[in-house]
């Protein structure tokens, strides 16, 4: 029998919550190594969400988002998702780039390519996370990056809900670096069967 969002109590949320701690752990110190700058990380804010309810987290279905979607196979699938509002976006380019944080022009192609590069290593690192703590071999896709408003990016894999659960893990992860915040939204978006064996992975279901 498949696992819902109902079936998740506070051992189950605790488990995934410590997925997100190591896996932001993990993605500040690789951030770090990449900007050659010193990152600070909060504590993230870790939910499981109804699918539904992703719109209302990130400010509404009209607002303008940088969206980084990778698919993951093996023994989990689904997809991850890392959504930055757009001037976070570029102001994460633009501490990597050495710009002023006022520039807020459209994404040149390298920049694009960092932004998806980011999105990789932010991935990579809950994957890694996720993979350390269960033993469960775990791959994601080349990212796809889509810059749109968050109704339309979020479109991507409801299509795809035939296949994928109706629910997400929710990590919002805040970054800084001096003065400079950035807060990043992570979802896990695992297919039904998927979250039956993660929990089993994990030992807290038989």
């Amino acid at each position: 029998m498949s696992i819902s969002i109902n079936d998740l109590n506070s051992m189950h949320i605790d488990v995934l919550k410590e997925i997100g701690n190591i896996g932001a752990g993990n993605a500040a110190t690789a951030l770090a190594k990449m900007l050659n700058k010193r990152i600070d990380m909060e504590v993230p804010k870790v939910k499981i969400l109804e699918f539904k309810d992703v719109n209302e987290i990130l400010g509404g279905a009209e607002i303008l988002v940088v969206g980084i979607l990778l698919r993951i196979t093996g023994d989990l699938s689904g997809y991850i998702m890392f959504i930055l509002e757009y001037n976070a976006a570029h102001l994460l380019v633009n501490i990597l780039m050495g710009k002023p944080s006022s520039d807020l022009n459209e994404f040149s192609e390298l920049e694009a390519s960092a932004l998806k590069e980011i999105g990789n290593i932010l991935a990579g690192s809950y994957i890694s996370a996720l993979s350390s703590l269960t033993n469960l071999k775990i791959s994601p896709s080349v990212p796809d990056m889509a810059v749109d408003m968050a109704g339309a990016i979020l479109s991507v894999p409801a299509i795809e809900f035939g296949k994928v659960g109706d629910t997400v893990l929710y990590i919002e992860t805040e970054f800084s670096e001096g003065s400079a915040k950035v807060i990043g939204d992570f979802f896990l978006i695992p297919n039904v069967e998927s979250y039956d064996v993660l929990l089993k992975a994990l030992g807290v279901i038989n």
